[in-house]
């Protein structure tokens, strides 16, 4: 392990002398400095971790040397001295960044003790920062795969929010498109990505706790309430949120959620105070959130409050032409993760798997991917590799069993719609649940149709 670099500043030779000969002792690299100017020096040449400096310097000063560190390494930490007991140019350094402030004349196995201390804050803010530098690698914009001219309109899009200071976003498309990915990809490419990013699943709790998990609560809030809690706007302040399938957000949050968006501020559940934040809002939804507007489910004002910056992501199907990058993709990534050496797959297996519609979409394929390189141990992924639907998809087939064709003359979209829904009605019983799974959309989207179409 390299050994920790201790940069020590003070006019007084002997001093110098001293704890250099000390810290030495206890294996440190340490370089010396008896002026403000030669310190700037050696900072800007050796990046110190910490630096032990006297406040009171000829020239440039100790609390200038303090501002300096402060904008040329975050995770160099700056311990004062003094020996004139000057609390208020101490209180200052603190309030600067200094981490700490000792009098002399100090001594030396209490400085050790401070000086170690020290050293671990400045290698768990070196590992913070290495993990930082991995998120923000791995979810740069250019590893999310896509040639196609939709996914190049959604890159697009994304480059362009990431360099603004829009907070609100929606992102819409089908389960499994890869919304999660590219909220991730807005906020590591965005200048809030120092800050944290933290995502929220709508759905994965009840009415009852959203609330607080969002805004916090106060002690004796409610029943359970036994101390102050923070939420996740106030923990994210700076940074960003994502509200996953908003869509099944209740109304009496969306409201809440509303005044948040307007005014940046909001009160912990059972709190008096207005909290201010600056959160960047991702709202994610493969529900039609005009439709449910107009049925009631969704409030109008927040889906067009939260529509400021929408991106539409495609389906697969709709971009077929990134199955064969998708596919290398995941290939690389599981024989990684799961020491194989899949060289990719035979073009009988690649043509099924560009003829398969993918309900579930880039996840679907990914799922087949790892299943594929974890079951078997060829060096290929042939046909038989692939799950049964992928190798043998069914046609699409109305409720009398005849598959359906284009006729030559052509058809009207608007009457086998309208077809559809009767008969998905009619062998349903006339449960909308069940006929809106038979045609493969949301019980919102089928009564929206119905009413279209005079069937309501």
């Amino acid at each position: 392990m390299a050994k920790a670099r201790i940069l020590v500043v003070d006019d007084e030779k002997l001093i110098r002398w001293s704890l250099k000969e000390n810290l030495e002792k206890e294996k440190y690299e340490v370089y010396t400095a008896s002026t403000g100017e030669e310190a700037l020096e050696l900072i800007h040449e050796e990046l110190p971790d910490l630096i032990l400096q006297d406040i009171k310097l000829p020239g440039v000063s100790g609390l200038e040397i303090l501002e300096e560190v402060k904008k040329l390494r975050e995770e160099s930490l700056v311990i004062m001295m003094t020996a004139y007991g000057d609390i208020n140019t101490s209180v200052k350094a603190m309030k600067l960044g200094a981490y700490d402030f000792v009098e002399k004349p100090f001594v030396f196995d209490k400085l050790k003790l401070t000086i170690a201390k020290a050293l671990e804050t400045v290698n768990l803010k070196k590992e913070v920062h290495v993990f930082k530098s991995q998120q923000k690698a791995q979810f740069r914009l250019d590893n999310v795969v896509g040639q196609s001219d939709s996914m190049n309109r959604v890159f697009k899009m994304v480059e362009k929010l990431s360099r603004s200071d829009a907070t609100t976003v929606l992102l819409q498309g089908e389960s499994g498109t890869g919304k999660d990915v590219i909220a991730k990809a807005i906020h590591y490419q965005s200048r809030r990505a120092e800050a944290p990013y933290m995502e929220i699943n709508c759905t994965s709790l009840p009415d009852t706790l959203i609330e607080s998990e969002l805004f916090g609560h106060e002690k004796g809030a409610f029943t359970d309430a036994r101390a102050m809690k923070k939420g996740l706007f106030e923990i994210t302040d700076g940074g960003t949120i994502l509200l996953d399938e908003i869509g099944d957000m209740p109304l009496s949050t969306q409201s809440k959620l509303l005044r948040v968006i307007e005014n940046k501020a909001f009160k912990r559940l059972g709190g008096v105070k207005d909290i201010v934040v600056d959160v960047r809002i991702i709202a994610a939804t493969n529900k039609d959130l005009k439709q449910a507007s107009a049925g009631g489910s969704f409030r109008e004002d927040l889906y067009y409050r939260l529509k400021v910056f929408p991106i539409y992501l495609p389906t697969l199907r709709d971009r077929s032409e990134d199955i064969p990058l998708l596919v290398r993709h995941f290939v690389t990534t599981f024989n990684h993760e799961f020491k194989k050496n899949v060289r990719g797959i035979s073009p009988e297996a690649q043509d099924m798997m560009m003829a398969y519609h993918w309900p579930g979409n880039v996840r679907e394929l990914k799922n087949v991917i790892e299943r594929a390189i974890i079951l078997e141990s060829e060096d290929v992924i042939l046909p038989e590799h692939l799950p049964l639907e992928v190798v043998r998809p069914e046609p699409v087939t109305n409720p009398h069993g005849s598959s359906i064709q284009l006729p030559a003359e052509g058809v009207s979209l608007s009457e086998v719609e309208r077809e559809l829904i009767e008969q998905a009605l009619a062998t349903s019983k006339g449960n909308q649940v069940h006929a809106a799974k038979l045609l493969r959309m949301s019980r919102d989207t089928l009564r929206y149709r119905m009413k279209k179409h005079d069937l309501l």
